[in-house]
């Protein structure tokens, strides 16, 4: 038996690889994006490490080029629901029992190759299926799911190795327990990364669970999946599900067995899905845990100090990477009346050298919007602003559906600062921006707090430590993620751990061992050494 003591070293991040023309990986990628793109793939369940194909089925298609399909993938319905959580319930009692270090073992193997042999794959599927430019997916797909799974395999570590003080003749222990039941993942289509995360976390703490992709990932997400079990990943830990919301989600809330969501999506999915879930509070063997990162409001806020260009590219950035559907892209701006025709010269600057199209154009810095129904949202509230008296669209406003789901970067300055694009979360790349008098700085930074029922990011332009600071104690519930003279996007993993509170989410933190805990049952346990033999206390002995 091996009876060492192996604890995991604290990694560095995962290099982000420059897709430079003439460089390996942007070749690698090339020759997967052609080969992915060539192909038709059917897409089944995996329940219990089997594939199961129910014959209702739907298309996968590229957001850039909807006619063309990448292939079809199969729907859950009741009864592979409940054999789903049949599966993981069977797993759960092995799964729970093996070592730690066995499981982070399997964890640090698929890291491994995610950053290696299968780097341009999962790269690629993300291209393709999610329309993310080289960049966006290689520090999603590669990158930061590679970090994730790499730091919380020291953080569980970290987690374990917390044990409490013991007294004399007394040994105290905590027992890290995985929950009593499954965990259901809902995860969201725009970060592959958070699709691997809100599985393998709980997975890692011994956990089983089911995994309900989003209908417009299921392309690169079952990629992670024959990753998962190629990597060792034991039947049944991982039960593949795709299929439609509701129909999943009113199996898996009525299962007795039902231990904890681990979500990340709309806000208005996440309270719907919460209601239901305490509705259900009499059926369950325990209380779940209920994780959740939901929508944002995010903003920067400029102090005339701060300088110009730097603001900018904040915006820019910080607005349109991924066409800006990102829960922290930044979506609203106060920018001081002296500073604005600057910032806005520069802005126009930046977004003329921007072009749109195609992600096997790797010249584009904006692709396409993830389907038509989100095309069609953003595309309603460019057009109210168009219409209203109290706002103007000074770039971009222009959108094309006839090919792929294209919209311009749009830049909107309203002079209601509760305008509903100040106010509303989007999901697309449009930012509103507002223009204050230089004078109402701290009059606006309570305007900045008040605006939104969302704390996700935010950011902080100055150059004046009195200005920052006074946005730091004004704005700390504003934020989860504050971010100083930085756009209010692209946290890394063991850096800046991710999460807002308000209408933003449960603020656990992805990235940092705040969220593996959510995903035990401690256990405390006492052994006296040498237990009492009479129940006589010294006290009670007279005078």
């Amino acid at each position: 038996m091996n009876n060492s003591i192996f604890v995991v070293d604290y990694p560095d991040n995962e290099p982000v690889k420059s897709y430079a023309p003439g460089s390996a990986e942007r070749k690698a990628v090339q020759a997967e994006l052609k080969r992915l793109s060539s192909e038709q793939m059917d897409i089944p369940l995996i329940i219990g490490g089997k594939e199961v194909r129910t014959g209702k089925t739907a298309p996968v298609t590229m957001p850039h080029n909807h006619q063309h399909v990448l292939g079809h993938y199969h729907m859950a319905g009741e009864k592979e629901v409940k054999m789903a959580v049949d599966a993981a319930v069977k797993a759960h009692k092995e799964w729970s029992a093996i070592p730690h270090v066995e499981r982070a073992f399997i964890t640090l193997r698929i890291a491994e190759m995610i950053a290696t042999t299968q780097r341009a794959t999962i790269n690629a599927a993300t291209m393709l299926g999610q329309s993310k430019n080289a960049f966006q997916a290689e520090i999603d797909a590669a990158c930061e799911t590679v970090d994730f799974l790499r730091f919380n395999a020291r953080y569980s570590a970290d987690i374990y190795m917390d044990q409490p003080h013991s007294d004399a003749g007394v040994i105290n222990r905590l027992e890290y327990r995985p929950l009593e039941g499954f965990v259901f993942s809902l995860t969201p289509f725009n970060f592959t990364a958070i699709a691997s995360n809100l599985n393998l976390a709980p997975v890692l703490m011994g956990n089983t669970a089911l995994w309900k992709p989003s209908s417009t990932s299921v392309f690169s997400n079952y990629m992670l999946m024959q990753i998962f079990r190629e990597a060792g990943l034991p039947d049944g830990v991982i039960n593949f599900i795709p299929g439609k919301g509701s129909t999943i989600g009113n199996s898996v809330f009525s299962n007795p067995y039902f231990a904890g969501l681990h979500f990340t999506g709309s806000s208005v999915t996440f309270n719907r899905v919460w209601q239901t879930i305490a509705e259900n509070l009499p059926n369950y063997k325990s209380y779940p845990r209920i994780v959740g990162e939901t929508g944002g409001k995010d903003f920067i806020m400029v102090h005339p100090s701060a300088h110009k260009d730097e603001v900018a590219t904040a915006i820019v950035r910080g607005a349109f990477e991924f066409q800006g559907q990102k829960c922290s892209a930044a979506s609203r701006a106060y920018i001081p009346k002296s500073m604005w025709p600057g910032i806005k010269e520069r802005i126009g600057d930046m977004l003329s050298q921007i072009t749109v199209g195609d992600v096997a154009d790797f010249t584009n810095f904006v692709n396409a919007v993830i389907d038509e129904t989100s095309f069609d949202n953003i595309m309603n509230y460019i057009e109210l602003a168009r219409k209203s008296p109290d706002a103007e669209i000074i770039f971009g406003g222009k959108g094309d559906k006839s090919k792929g789901y294209f919209i311009d970067p749009t830049v909107i300055q309203v002079t209601d600062p509760h305008f509903v694009t100040m106010e509303e979360e989007i999901f697309g790349p449009v930012i509103s921006i507002f223009v204050y008098d230089d004078d109402k700085y701290e009059e606006t930074l309570r305007l900045v707090d008040e605006t939104s029922p969302y704390g996700l990011t935010g950011a902080i332009f100055a150059n004046d430590r009195k200005a920052i600071a006074l946005a730091n104690e004004e704005l700390k519930y504003a934020a989860g993620n504050f971010y100083i003279n930085d756009k209010p996007t692209g946290a890394v993993v063991g850096q800046q751990p991710f999460g807002g509170s308000r209408q933003s989410g449960t603020n656990d933190k992805a990235g940092s061992m705040l969220n593996l805990i959510r995903w035990t049952s401690p256990r405390t346990v006492k052994e006296t050494l040498i237990p009492a033999r009479d129940f006589k206390y010294p006290f009670l002995n007279k005078d």
